[in-house]
C-alpha cells in the first residue's frame, strides 16, 4: 500500500488500489502551491484515502473552474498533500511527489493535462496524454 506524507513527517496518509486517474495540472492555483511549473497528481477514490496520522490544516478558494477546491497541507511545513471538493466527487487529488516510493513520478505517467494552454513555453506536452483547456 502505498504510503506519503509533508516534508517535515507529522502529517501522513496511505492509498490503496489503482488511482483513477493521472493528471498534470497547469493551473494558476497548481502553480501556487507547488511553486512551480504544474502539479504531478494521481486521483484516488475517497475510501481508497487514509489520513494515518496528524492533522493537516485546509484552505478552501474557487478554483480556475469556479468551483471550490479544498488543499490539505502541514500547517508546520506547509507541504501540500491533497485537494478535494465538488469536480471531484469522494476523490482525492494526491500530490504524487508527497508519496514516499522513489519511484512515484515515474509510475505517474499522465493521461490527461489540465489547464494545458496554461503550459509554459518550455515544457512539451506530454506524447499521448489528452490536452484540456479546463478541468
Amino acid at each position: 500500500m502505498p504510503v506519503g506524507g509533508c516534508f517535515c513527517g507529522k502529517v501522513r496518509y496511505s492509498v490503496e488500489g489503482e488511482p483513477l486517474g493521472k493528471a498534470l495540472c497547469h493551473c494558476h492555483d497548481c502553480r501556487k502551491i507547488t511553486g512551480s511549473t504544474y502539479s504531478t497528481n494521481i486521483i484516488v477514490a475517497g475510501p481508497n484515502f487514509s489520513l494515518t496520522s496528524g492533522t493537516p490544516k485546509t484552505i478552501a478558494k474557487t478554483a480556475d473552474t469556479g468551483r471550490e477546491i479544498v488543499s490539505h497541507f502541514c500547517g508546520d511545513c506547509g507541504s501540500t498533500l491533497w485537494r478535494d471538493g465538488a469536480s471531484f466527487g469522494d476523490g482525492k487529488v494526491v500530490k504524487v511527489g508527497t508519496l514516499d516510493d522513489l519511484d512515484a513520478l515515474d509510475k505517474a505517467l499522465p493521461m490527461i493535462e489540465l489547464f494545458a494552454e496554461h503550459r509554459v513555453s518550455w515544457v512539451k506536452g506530454i506524447e499521448g496524454a489528452q490536452q484540456k483547456a479546463a478541468m
